[in-house]
């Protein structure tokens, strides 16, 4: 584990959802979770389950991405927790098209006042480009 923080961001990635976590490093514990599986995500869900013809892309995608790591934001704000650091081996090694659709994650929970410590040096798109000025 590269994290040197105090709390590491987690994420769980199947092609049915994709599930975020934060644990406190000292002891293992999740200290806040947020999923795709969660209620409001079940109507999208069941939308895409139920389409025809049936895609061979998972039923989640940036958008749900971005909306589960705004849910941990949220969740991050309101028991204190100020930052979080990824794994960047990790992130590293999943294929690009994963990482293309987890970054706005990254970005969403940056956005609700969670900095996100390890996400910049992920390159290409999403925070690494915003913060550097280049839209």
């Amino acid at each position: 584990m590269s994290a040197t923080g105090n709390h590491l961001l987690r994420l769980v990635l199947s092609c049915r959802k994709i599930t975020a976590q934060v644990t406190d490093s000292a002891t293992s514990s999740i200290v806040a979770m947020a999923s795709s599986s969660e209620h409001e995500f079940l109507a999208h869900s069941r939308a895409k389950l139920d389409r025809f013809p049936r895609t061979r892309h998972g039923l989640w995608d940036a958008r749900v991405a971005s909306r589960v790591g705004e849910k941990l934001g949220f969740r991050l704000v309101g028991i204190g927790v100020g930052s979080v650091e990824i794994d960047l081996d990790e992130e590293l090694a999943r294929p690009i098209r994963h990482r293309r659709m987890v970054l706005p994650l990254f970005d969403s929970v940056r956005r609700a006042g969670v900095s996100v410590g390890g996400a910049e040096k992920l390159g290409g798109i999403g925070l690494a480009t915003r913060e550097s000025g280049v839209a």
